[in-house]
Order: structure tokens, then sequence, then C-alpha cells
């Protein structure tokens, strides 16, 4: 029997960052997938985590902790998808690392991943937008750095990651205020700002200098850098005081990404150019972007314009007798 835990050790720690140059993010995110593997295993074989064996994470196995993620854990097939891509890529090392197990490593790498449906994104209108960022209190400390981190995730189309993480090196105020974002893939971007955008961040940076000397933008009320999960509780706050004065709010579930896709679709309505909300976000593929072809009917509307409709001969319809129907139906 080969023992899992100084393989996965490897995997992680040298494959992933120094050998395939991952982020950390894609690190963190395969580290918990195998969390949630080895506990799986552990719990089903009666084994400790760190007594497992790689002959036993075969594909049964795997198919099973697939299955568990969504009956038990309420995962959605792209979060099981997600969980299998990391598994499959660590099988694809241990090819090469323990040939025995070749047979054993290519039967999972063949799992295929489930089709998903892909539902429309959910977005916030104009004035749902304004609902939350009037929402913070400006007259406290806390209620400048909110305003501003919301205004900045929802003007720049930020993934939360991104935010959380934005050192304020990258930030420039100057004539025309502009932003350098490093995102997915270790690709930077730069984006110009708003005025509105720029001048809630300049009166967040006034009383941010006081704060403790982190690198990073945004900081919490202990002056250490702002969290994913901080991050999504204020905006939960926020959102709520927002929904109680727009009513049209309370039934969305309004998440980080929310305010990227709102950013989206008003880039995409304004300009009409799918491209260029590509560029805005940040996106590799434009096949990425399309996703907002779906949700914006302008597009939909211009093909109905453009389009000859059909020519039809009119007709009458002449309902029969109740009498008559009634005997024929005897």
């Amino acid at each position: 029997m080969t023992p899992i835990a100084s393989h996965i050790t490897a995997f992680l720690r040298e494959r992933l960052p120094r050998q395939r140059g991952a982020s950390q993010h894609t690190c963190d995110a395969y580290a918990y997938a195998f969390k949630l593997l080895f506990e799986y295993a552990s719990a089903r074989l009666k084994v400790s985590p760190s007594q497992l064996a790689l002959e036993q994470i075969d594909a049964p196995l795997i198919l099973d902790f697939l299955e568990m993620l969504e009956s038990q854990r309420g995962n959605r097939p792209s979060t099981r998808n997600a969980r299998l891509v990391a598994i499959k890529s660590f099988m694809a090392y241990m090819e090469y690392r323990v040939p025995s197990l070749l047979e054993q490593c290519r039967q999972i790498r063949a799992i295929p991943p489930k089709k998903t449906t892909v539902p429309l994104v959910q977005h916030l209108n104009r004035s749902e937008v304004k609902a939350l960022l009037d929402a913070p209190e400006l007259a406290t400390l806390a209620g400048l750095r909110d305003r501003a981190m919301l205004h900045l995730c929802f003007a720049a189309g930020l993934r939360v990651s991104e935010l959380v993480t934005l050192p304020s090196a990258s930030l420039s105020l100057h004539a025309d205020p502009s932003l350098r974002v490093t995102g997915k893939g270790r690709r930077e971007r730069t984006l110009p700002l708003w005025k509105e955008t720029a001048a809630d961040l300049r009166k967040w940076l006034s009383v941010r200098n006081a704060q403790a000397g982190v690198s990073e933008l945004f900081v919490n009320a202990r002056g250490l850098p702002m969290t994913r999960s901080g991050f999504e509780f204020i905006l939960d706050k926020h959102a709520a005081v927002a929904s109680a004065r727009c009513p049209s709010m309370a039934s969305k579930n309004i998440s980080p990404h929310v305010l990227r896709h709102s950013c989206a679709l008003m880039i995409l309505q304004a300009t009409g150019d799918l491209r260029k909300v590509a560029l805005w976000l940040g996106h590799a593929d434009i096949q990425t972007t399309e996703m907002y072809l779906r949700v914006d009917p302008t597009e939909k509307l211009d093909a109905l314009a453009a389009t000859i409709p059909l020519t039809l001969r009119p007709g009458r319809f002449k309902a029969p007798d109740a009498l008559i129907a009634m005997l024929k139906a005897s």
C-alpha cells in the first residue's frame, strides 16, 4: 500500500505553486477539495486521513464522493465538477510518481464532468445599485470604508478576491483616476474610475492613513487586511438596509459577484460592445462574456426589429353550437 500523505503534500506545495505556477487561490481551492475527499474516505474506510493509501482512492470511491457532494452537501454540478478537476490533476501527477497505479489513475481521469444548467446571471438595476451605495452611514469611519468598497467593487466590476487583495499602490487618484488590477490568471488590466468613485476612495484614504501599516487598500476594524468573508458580511448588512428602501431587492440574493454582473450589464447597455465588457472584466475568452447577452434584451429587440414577420392568412373561429356539440358527444 502506498501512503497518500507525502504525495498530496508534494502536489500542493511543489507541483502546483512551483512547477505549474498556480496562484494561492488555486492552491487553496485544491486543498479544500482534498480535505473534503479525505474526510469522506476516512469515514467510509474507518481509517484516519493520514493513514489513507493511494490504492484506496479508486474510481468507485471518487464517484460516491461526488454523489455525496450533491446529495448531502447540496453542491451544484458546477461545484462538483470543480472538485473533480482538482482530483484529476492530482491523479495525472501520480501517473508519473507511482507508475504501478497508472490504470487506477486513468480510470479516475476518465470520469466525465456533469452537464450543468446555466441560469441567467443575477444583477441589480440602477435604482437598486443606488440604494445599496446609499446604505452605509457616511458619518462613521466604517461607513466611509464600506461605501468606498461597495462603490469600487461595482464600478470596476471586481471579483471579491481582487477587491480584498487590492494594494493601495495600485490606485492612482491624480488628474485621471485609475486602478491597476491583477486578476485571474495573473492578467493585469488598468481601469479608469468615475469621479464619484474616486471621491469616495479619497474620503476613505483620508482616514485610512491612521490605520495599521498594511499594503492592502481596505482593512477591517482591527487594522488587518479585509477578508472575503468580512466583505460578504458587510455587503449582506447594507443589502438588508437597502432592501427596506428598495423593495425590489428583497427577492434577490445579493453577492459580490452580483455587483460584478451589474457592472457588466451596465457597460453592455451603454456601449453595445461585448469586447469592451470582456476587457473591463478581465475575461481571457470573450465566450465567457456572452452570458450577458442572454440577460440583456437589447440584442433580441434589435434582431426582432430587423426581421420581417411572415404574412399569414387571417381566419375567424366559429364556436360550435352547444346543443349540437352535446348531441355529438352523446
